[in-house]
This record gives structure tokens, sequence and C-alpha cells, in this order.
């Protein structure tokens, strides 16, 4: 697998773009992450927009490693943590920065379902907990990559039967895609010889500021959701679905992530802060069979980002795991709380709990979601 000759067009082009964009010093495609690991190629490919809107992914992972978006005055920063090289993310303490995740996003409890009547066994990897897909899930994978033009990338992997304890061959597809309206859109498909669960997701740790070791708890925060999902002390739902009114799960009206962070509320230390499943609302807005799920403001810059998402669950984490162990892009430490994810899925630990929707795929049907990262600015 090579490099696209795209890259090298592209960053041409990117020298020629608008006054606007010209007088930026941007990142250069980092030739530190073409690699092998076990015989399989690494690389990084980069997409493209006539605004400038850049987006570099790796075939390890599917890992989005910059995302450069302009503020209010057009000056464009990357706004995702992240590494310099392809050895950061292989030996980083947080192994998700900006991956593809899978088989199965989010937790599954003791790392146990059923399914037609058989028990099936995940590998754990947090605490006596399935965490994201297990220690080798989609994070931690090479996918075939195709660049198909200088704004799509097609990613390709075959997860064979018993993969971290998985049945089923199921073969998926994510692409990544630049539109020219400055919006990142990951389309998943999936298919399976065997009845299997499935729940994929995209976990960049998103700052607004573009000042990636700064906290996020000033950003301005709205949620589409009238309900979430409580959890006990592992992170696991307790199954039942609650109403956010007068809890500090409340944000169907903007407010800065950070407003309720001191309130002593037992879910809010479960979690070191927020890290629960949202359950979307189906009166939001509806286009295209994407509903609109979250969006973020950052005061001082102007970025904004809209989430819309074919799912009916949305992960929002406030980084509350990062402790500055991994020292990240020009060698800024990523603290606790300098980072958030919204993280588009079906719900934690749902082959466990019947009355959530079903992540059940079975042989002949095909799994599809779409989400999108719509940027602006105000």
């Amino acid at each position: 697998m090579r490099i696209s000759i795209f890259v090298l067009t592209l960053l041409t082009a990117l020298s020629c773009t608008s006054k606007n964009n010209s007088s930026q010093s941007l990142p250069e495609v980092n030739s530190n992450f073409s690699t092998m690991l076990n015989g399989q190629s690494i690389q990084l490919f980069t997409l493209i927009n006539g605004k400038g809107m850049r987006a570099d992914i790796t075939n390890y992972g599917g890992k989005v490693v910059a995302l450069l978006v302009p503020d209010r005055d057009g000056l464009f920063s990357d706004i995702v943590q992240g590494f310099d090289d392809i050895n950061g993310y292989i030996n980083a303490k947080e192994p998700y920065f900006g991956a593809l995740i899978g088989r199965y996003g989010n937790r599954i409890a003791n790392g146990k379902f059923s399914l037609d009547g058989r028990e099936y066994t995940l590998a754990t990897n947090n605490g006596s907990h399935h965490l994201h897909g297990g220690p080798k899930g989609f994070h931690a994978v090479v996918w075939e990559a195709l660049q198909k033009d200088e704004q799509t990338l097609e990613l390709s992997y075959l997860s064979q039967d018993e993969e971290e304890g998985y049945p089923g061959n199921l073969q998926v597809k994510v692409v990544y895609q630049l539109t020219e309206d400055n919006v990142l859109r990951i389309t998943y498909e999936a298919e399976t010889d065997a009845a299997t669960v499935i729940n994929l997701t995209h976990h960049s740790f998103f700052n607004l500021s573009g000042n990636l070791g700064s906290s996020i708890n000033d950003h301005i925060l709205k949620i589409y959701a009238d309900a979430y999902t409580p959890v006990d002390e592992g992170l696991i739902p307790t199954g039942v679905i609650e109403l956010v009114d007068n809890t500090p799960f409340d944000f169907r009206r903007p407010r800065t992530i950070g407003k309720d962070l001191q309130t002593e509320h037992p879910q809010l230390l479960f979690g070191k802060g927020y890290d629960h499943n949202f359950v979307l609302s189906k009166k939001s807005s509806s286009v295209d069979g994407l509903r609109q799920a979250a969006t973020v403001i950052e005061p001082q810059s102007g970025r904004v980002m809209d989430v819309w998402t074919s799912e009916p669950g949305l992960q929002f984490y406030g980084g509350n795991f990062l402790n500055g162990e991994d020292i990240g892009k020009g060698g800024i430490a990523y603290p606790f709380r300098s980072a958030f994810c919204l993280e588009t899925q079906h719900f934690p630990d749902s082959p466990n709990h019947p009355t959530f929707p079903s992540t059940i795929l079975k042989p002949g049907e095909v799994y599809k979601s779409t989400t999108e990262y719509r940027f602006d600015v105000r």
C-alpha cells in the first residue's frame, strides 16, 4: 500500500489557496507514519476540500491524526489530540485517540453476552468488563485503505470469527469523506456470516480552541436528549432510562461543560465527570435519516461543531481519564479534561439489556450507520 499521489498534489494545492489560508503555517504530512506492523503497511492519507479544511487519517486503527478547521478569522488550527508519529499511537497510554471503534463501542458487562442460546466470553480490558472491542479491537488493527479521491478515504477490514471472542466473520467498510461544506462524514457498513453484535463508532478527542492542552470546560455544549442511561460504579448501564430534568445531565439548553461538574451527583462521581450515554430525542431536526445529536461552541475561536447521526445514542465523555502521561503533538501533555468525545452509538451493554435498541446483526443483513461532524463559526 502506498501513500496516494493525492497527498502530494493536495499539499501543493494547499499552498495556493486563498489569502486566508495561504498565510497559515499548517503541519506537513509526516513521513513517520509510514511503517510496517506485523507485515502490514501503515500509511497516512490526507483529505482536503476547496476551503482548505483538512483531515489526516492513518489506516492504523482508522485514526484521525489531524483535523484542521478555521476559526472566525479564517485561521486554521488542529482540533484533535494525537501524536506526531505512528509510534505515539501504538504506545499511547490512551489507545483511542481519533480511532475507529469496534466490534462493539463502549462497555459490555463482565465481557459476556448470550445470543441464540449460547453464551460468549469476550476479552476484558476495563477491569472485569469489555471496552471498545477489547485490547485488539478495531482501534489497534491495520485497515486496508483506498483513497478514492481528494476528499474520500475508504477503509476495510475482515474481523475473523472469534476475534476478541465475537462470533462470525465480520466484513467492515468505513468511509471518511470531507465535503465542501466543511463536514467530516463517516459511514459504516458491515456484513456477517453468523449472528453477532456490532456497535461501531468514532473516538476523536476534540478541543475546538486548537490549544490541545487546555481545558474544555468552557466549551458550550447542547445535547438533543431528554433522557440518559445511568450507570453503576463500573460505568455499566443499570438498564434504566432516566429523564435529564433537574440533573447535571440536562444539556437541552446550551451551557458550559464545566457548569455542574462540582455537583455532588453520584453519576458524576462514578465517571469522574461525564462519561454517559444520552438517549437522543426523536423530536430533534432530521434530514436524510440523520438527526441532530449535539452542538459544541468554543467561544474564543468561534468554532462550532454540530453532530448529526443515524444512531439512537450519544456518549459524551469529558476527558476525565486523561492525566498528562501521554505527550502528544509538539510535546504537549494532555491533562485532565483537556478534550471531549462525542461518540454516536447504540447503547452500552445493549446485548445484556433486551429493552435497549438491538445491536444484533444476522447473516443476510447489512449494518449501516452514518455520523457527520459539521463545522462552522459564529
